[in-house]
């Protein structure tokens, strides 16, 4: 009986299986292409109108002037890059880090907001600025924003997925 149950205590369980089995390759090609899908969506949204993406920055009331022009007109550069990178798996360790970066500064920020009373809309999917208090959405922006962040975080640990340009490069 201790026996078997020694057994059982060093058998990995059956999502462990899964996620050290082949399988993880295939379940990181899918999380790689969701995070793509979330950078690539926000970028081609706040890229067609920079003024109203760095009006967004402007919202937070967080930057100084100076720094709401660059970020706003650059931010939409910077998620269509990763959604690239992505897309192709390429860099997928470092992806993950920079967008989980990215995704902790949305989270901190709409928090923030949140904490001093301002009513915005995050901008996160173009759009964004003043709204109605009644209209503010912080808490299921922070809950989806940490939901791409563990997207993030099993590219960060399990960088290795199937389909990628990394995949090749190592073969």
């Amino acid at each position: 009986m201790a026996s078997q149950q020694t057994v059982q205590a060093h058998r990995p369980g059956a999502l462990r299986r899964v996620v050290q089995g082949p399988a993880s390759e295939w379940i990181g090609l899918a999380v790689r292409l969701g995070l793509a899908l979330v950078w690539g969506w926000a970028g081609l949204a706040k890229i067609s109108d920079p003024a109203e993406a760095a009006q967004a920055v402007r919202a937070y009331e967080i930057l100084p002037e100076s720094l709401v022009k660059p970020i706003g007109y650059g931010l939409p550069f910077l998620e269509l890059a990763l959604a690239l990178l992505l897309l192709i798996g390429l860099g997928t360790r470092i992806v993950a880090v920079v967008s989980a970066a990215l995704l902790l500064t949305f989270i901190a920020g709409i928090t923030s907001a949140w904490a001093r009373g301002i009513s915005i809309d995050c901008g996160c999917f173009g759009g964004g600025g003043a709204v109605d208090a009644s209209k503010t959405e912080y808490l299921q922006e922070i809950l989806r924003d940490t939901g791409f962040l563990l997207l993030a975080a099993w590219l960060i640990a399990r960088p290795r997925t199937r389909l990628s340009v990394d995949s090749w490069l190592a073969s």
